[in-house]
């Protein structure tokens, strides 16, 4: 299949462990890319599949390692699964994946207009997942309200529709930064106007076994467990090839 990737797996992770979140460190970035899995969306008997139907839909996923696929086969990360499971409904789906492990919300506000940029043509989708980071190197939920809003003002002003993916700070941190931190995705969303999945790793995160043994990054079954579960909220997301 066609492939655009932004980056290359490693580096260091978002923050997520807990209930919902912890930290990474620099030592992981010399781990290494295990063999692939060969594991996809839609293997084994079935029905046949939908027919790719319609013109091109270009989707960015613009995050960190949780997108970048760190430690798996770059076929096991997340925007590849997602444009799987995309095609396989018949939508003519291509994601870039645009995940630089490591990444805060400051260091994606100052990718962000390169990164537009470099496409032909607005995409139909953009897909916003950073905050992990935020929480590990001790970043307010003021200063990710501001740098997020700052992406989804640019995007606003672009005109490109944004699914904006939740995170989530564990208690661990203390009442009062966990319901600003929390509350951030929410109402940005709202002032901003974009689709919002609140916390994108619900399905899983419960659940170390879907997790890597750093407990911060999803497995290869994690990463499929997660597509199916935000699969409908990406596709109410993508606006039809007509609109705009």
């Amino acid at each position: 299949m066609h492939r655009r990737v932004w980056s290359k797996i490693g580096g260091l992770g978002a923050v997520l462990a807990l209930a919902a979140l912890a930290g990474c460190d620099d030592a992981a970035e010399d781990a290494t890319v295990p063999p692939a899995s060969g594991a996809a969306l839609g293997s084994g008997e079935g029905p046949p599949p939908i027919p790719v139907m319609g013109p091109e839909r270009t989707i960015i996923a613009f995050g960190d390692s949780l997108f970048a696929g760190y430690n798996l086969d770059p076929r096991d990360s997340y925007p590849e699964k997602l444009e799987n499971a995309l095609r396989a409904k018949g939508i003519n789906a291509e994601i870039v994946n645009a995940g630089v492990s490591g990444d805060t919300t400051a260091a994606g506000l100052q990718r962000l207009e390169f990164t537009l940029a470099a496409m032909e043509q607005p995409p139909a989708l953009f897909i916003l997942e950073l905050g992990g980071n935020d929480l590990l190197r001790g970043l307010s939920p003021e200063e990710t309200k501001a740098n997020l809003g700052k992406m989804l003002t640019i995007l606003q002003r672009e005109g490109v529709p944004v699914l904006l993916m939740g995170m989530r700070s564990p208690p661990n941190y203390g009442p009062e930064f966990q319901a600003q931190f929390d509350a951030l995705y929410r109402d940005l969303a709202q002032e901003y106007g974009a689709d919002l999945i609140p916390f994108w790793l619900e399905e899983i995160y419960q659940e170390p076994e879907l997790f890597q043994s750093d407990r911060i990054h999803p497995t290869a079954e994690g990463i499929e467990r997660l597509v199916a579960a935000t699969l409908d909220e990406v596709e109410e997301a993508l606006p039809p090839p007509d609109a705009g």
